[in-house]
């Protein structure tokens, strides 16, 4: 039922400041906004964090009153319960009908409102207590969320809408659309088992929600070994405690060959307990898969996608990787004699190696430093670039605005107000951009509150957060991005853009509240802007073969069950087969691969909206990235709908066309040819 919440350009200023009326469904402009590029100056930085925002009011995080401390989650879940207890009542009484489905959203916002906003903050807040806090927020609520979705009387009520065809055919497609997936969210839970599985169920869903936590904690966990172990020339590279030397990631960018061979066999070396998480992960998301009547998780899990299911799925990744393994052969060629070259004495190309020699590689072929690369990309100077690009594209501006105090968790966090030129505020984005403690290393979007047409007319605005692992700057400095670190910015403000304009009257399908192989779309498709010379200079972009090595791997982990060998043995056969170069004994790199959480059964999402994107890109901005016409059909054909219309149907709207996996395989291959490259750097 609750299947919708989820835990994973500048146009003239003087302009926006003289202000429009606000009429209906549209907000005010604020005379507390400015240019986006000046808020991420590092003085300005310091001097407005220490000002605590205007007029030193004090809020909650993200304004929400409850939240100036810990405690206050216990009071903001004990609300979202209360509400949702008298909509579950309302739901139950209230006659088949369009009121039907707004009472069910009501009942999905409730929860989510809190359940999202915990689910940032339980893995980025700097304070322990309030993660702790929203952990548990967390886990009562998806409790709660579970039970509700195996409620029978519940269930019945939507039944009845759905099954009266005089009011379900009266029904506009959207909100038909919305009362289908809430009843989807019913069956694949278990809805139609009687009490004992139901029950059962739930508590699968639970341990299952419990195991992906702990997983998803280990998957960020540094691994220690006594210093003594590694050459004194090298240890420099790693964070010294004690005797012993922590290593927190693979240093794959490091020049030096001894310093990521070192990182890749400590930070993947295997450990037991992460490894019996996962066998239990993937054996309970099995048995419930089973229970409520699928062949494997992965049946269950792409029910509703583009994909449908894991025999197309097979069929994609299959034909890439036979398109593919010239392809990889012949750059692994490439990197061994690169290898040779810089390093003589020991030139066999290990997974170690990959990362860094193909960016060596691509700098030499287009002849470029990235030394002397960055400082063309401050960040600053690349928010003001993708806000130029939105007003050309969408009419649309980003405004830095001043925060309250205790309405953010750091003092680095930066919230801009997303206006459209004539539709005025349209939502707001929380940046959340540095590297601190306790801060994962990973780059993500969150939505903290979905938006949706309130009872009252109303437009509850979207609120996000883009978390990034940018490198604080030196004093007096920008903060200076490499081009990968750009990459990354552009693609998290695809999804940003995505809640923003998907402005649907449910919060169940807001915004990327969609089918995951749609979702990744517009994130990627902004990948292309980042690399094309018109819009930031930057070279042409790279493609990452190894995905479809962790797509093959993630649909043979969710299966048939039990699996043929170990996890690690599967790995093992996997990389060989698909990815073509060794594996390395006493490594478990999948017990790093965090992506097993949000995206099981679907990784391989991130290939196929890859090449959804490439089409959009080739067809319709390739030849103008600015084309505003263009950026309208855009949004109106697959923004705005969120995930309230199928994703193939907005794929086709934008295409004028239904593409086939041989399309999708196409597209990606294409997009590696040097005739694609060249047409891009020279059109």
């Amino acid at each position: 039922m609750l299947g919708g919440c989820r835990r994973a350009l500048p146009a003239a200023l003087g302009r926006a400041l003289r202000g429009r009326a606000a009429g209906p469904g549209r907000r005010a402009v604020s005379t507390s906004w400015c240019p986006v590029g000046s808020a991420f100056d590092a003085k300005q930085q310091r001097q407005q964090a220490l000002r605590g925002g205007a007029a030193g009011r004090e809020t909650g995080l993200f304004g929400v009153p409850e939240l100036s401390c810990p405690e206050g989650f216990q009071e903001a879940q004990d609300k979202a319960l209360q509400e949702s207890e008298q909509l579950v009542q309302k739901a139950c009484s209230t006659p088949p009908g369009p009121e039907t489905v707004r009472i069910f959203d009501q009942l999905s916002d409730s929860l989510c409102r809190v359940a999202d906003l915990a689910d940032f903050v339980k893995v980025a807040h700097p304070d322990f207590a309030f993660r702790e806090a929203a952990e548990e927020a967390c886990r009562n609520i998806g409790t709660v969320v579970e039970k509700l979705n195996t409620d029978v009387e519940l269930c019945q009520s939507l039944r009845r809408l759905l099954a009266d065809e005089n009011v379900a055919s009266s029904l506009d497609p959207e909100t038909r659309r919305v009362a289908e997936l809430f009843m989807f969210d019913f069956e694949i839970s278990g809805i139609h088992l009687d009490e004992e599985k139901r029950k059962k169920a739930v508590d699968l869903n639970v341990r299952i929600l419990d195991l992906c936590n702990e997983f998803l904690i280990g998957t960020h966990l540094p691994n220690k070994i006594d210093k003594h172990v590694l050459p004194e020339h090298i240890r420099y590279n790693f964070i010294a405690e004690g005797n012993y030397l922590q290593v927190a990631g693979l240093h794959a960018d490091c020049p030096d060959d001894l310093v990521r061979e070192a990182a890749y066999k400590i930070f993947l070396h295997s450990n037991a307990q992460q490894l019996s998480r996962l066998e239990e992960l993937l054996a309970s998301r099995n048995s419930l898969a089973q229970l409520v009547g699928y062949d494997t998780f992965a049946h269950r899990a792409l029910q509703g996608t583009m994909a449908k299911n894991p025999e197309t799925v097979r069929q994609f990744l299959e034909k890439l990787s036979d398109q593919l393994s010239k392809r990889t052969q012949k750059d692994f060629e490439m990197m061994t004699k690169m290898k040779m070259k810089l390093n003589p004495q020991n030139s066999t190309l290990m997974p170690w190696d990959h990362p860094y020699y193909s960016g060596v590689l691509r700098a030499e072929r287009y002849n470029i430093d990235p030394g002397l690369y960055c400082p063309f990309f401050s960040l600053g100077a690349c928010m003001e670039g993708l806000n130029s690009l939105f007003s050309q594209l969408l009419g649309i501006s980003l405004y830095a605005e001043q925060t309250k105090r205790g309405e953010i968790w750091s003092e680095d966090v930066r919230k801009l107000a997303v206006v459209h030129e004539t539709e005025g505020l349209l939502g707001y984005i929380y940046c959340d951009f540095f590297q601190r403690p306790d801060k994962p290393h990973q780059d993500c979007h969150f939505t903290v509150r979905g938006g949706r047409l309130k009872e009252n007319g109303e437009y509850q605005l979207p609120v996000v957060v883009l978390m990034l692992s940018l490198p604080h700057s030196a004093r007096g400095a920008p903060t200076l991005l490499s081009p990968g670190m750009m990459e990354n910015l552009f693609h998290e403000m695809g999804h940003a853009m995505h809640s923003m304009l998907g402005r649907t009257r449910y919060q169940h399908v807001t915004g990327t509240r969609c089918p995951t192989d749609f979702a990744e779309v517009p994130s990627i498709l902004m990948e292309y802007f980042a690399n094309d010379y018109r819009v930031v200079n930057q070279f042409a972009r790279h493609y990452k073969t190894g995905q479809v090595f962790y797509a093959v791997l993630d649909q043979i982990y969710h299966g048939k069950h039990p699996l043929k060998k170990s996890t690690t043995e599967i790995l093992k056969e996997t990389q060989e087969k698909v990815y073509g170069l060794p594996y390395v004994p006493n490594t478990a790199w999948q017990l790093r691969f965090s992506h097993l959480v949000g995206y099981g059964a679907k990784y391989y999402s991130y290939l196929m909206s890859r090449a959804v994107a490439s089409m959009v890109w080739k067809q319709c901005f390739a030849q103008n990235p600015f084309d505003r016409a263009m950026g309208e059909r855009y949004r109106r054909e697959m923004l705005a709908h969120g995930g309230g219309k199928e994703p193939i149907l907005m794929v086709q709207g934008m295409l004028q066309k239904s593409p086939s996996v041989e399309d999708f395989v196409d597209a990606l291959v294409s997009d590696l040819d040097h005739d694609f490259e060249t047409f891009i750097m020279d059109s």
